[in-house]
């Protein structure tokens, strides 16, 4: 009887046992990142511009902004600032995420006057705003004195509003935010539907990695029509690229 040599095996699955690790801790540690430390976010509005365009593809410190656990002793954690870009969920469908400005922190006194922002009295400083309506909103160039003329406020933040009103300011409450979009104009933000809590903000974005131009219509129906769109786009993704945003810081 031929008694059958494992040697080479035993040496095969050796060395495949060894190839196979750095790929697990390549993985596990690639995991840890995505779910601790970045996410990835793409901007779907220009409720942000010029800072964030639609089409921009953000990611998303998770770490600096924690609120207590490990992160405090192992990280350099700190506070929100005012003027601090965030990303959050959304209070009134906490299943979105929203991306603004900080403007308010608690116990903030925050007030509009055509269009122009006041803090605790000081005119705030705001370089990186930009306004593209053309006629007068007065709820949303002089909040929170003037009533709604919108239609766009949120009812539940229309009600609680006023708990929140002294002498024509807004006060942030505790453990709260007061956040607007830089598109000024065309934002859906803490004017219309409230605070942002603490525990809602997720994180901040640190650079664009990606951005895409809006693609064109390009007259396909049905149930192809995604995949078509994407093998479109993959196609002329040169074209669509917005080359000089790549990593760009986002501030």
């Amino acid at each position: 009887m031929t008694i059958p040599d494992d040697t080479n095996n035993a040496h095969a699955r050796s060395s495949l046992n060894g190839a196979s690790k750095p790929l697990l801790a390549a993985v596990v540690i690639a995991l840890f990142v995505i779910t601790f430390v970045v996410q990835a976010f793409q901007i779907p509005s220009g409720s942000m511009e010029k800072t964030l365009l639609i089409g921009d593809y953000v990611l998303v410190d998770k770490v600096h902004l924690a609120q207590g656990g490990i992160w405090n002793r192992l990280m350099p954690y700190r506070e929100i600032r005012r003027g601090d870009i965030v990303v959050f969920h959304y209070p009134v469908d906490p299943s979105e995420h929203f991306v603004k400005r900080v403007i308010g922190l608690p116990g903030d006194r925050v007030r509009l006057q055509e269009g122009a922002v006041f803090v605790n009295g000081e005119l705030l400083q705001e370089n990186y705003t930009i306004h593209t309506a053309r006629t007068l909103d007065y709820y949303r160039d002089n909040f929170p004195t003037d009533m709604d003329t919108t239609g766009n406020i949120n009812t539940g933040w229309h009600s609680v509003l006023a708990r929140h009103v002294e002498h024509g300011e807004l006060v942030v409450p505790r453990d709260r935010y007061f956040v607007m979009g830089d598109n000024r104009d065309q934002s859906s933000d803490s004017r219309y539907w409230g605070f942002v809590p603490r525990q809602a903000i997720v994180g901040q974005p640190l650079v664009v990695y990606l951005s895409v131009k809006e693609q064109p219509m390009i007259g396909v129906d049905g149930p192809n029509e995604k995949l078509v769109r994407s093998a479109h786009f993959m196609a002329h993704f040169w074209q669509f690229a917005r080359w000089n945003r790549m990593f760009h810081l986002v501030r």
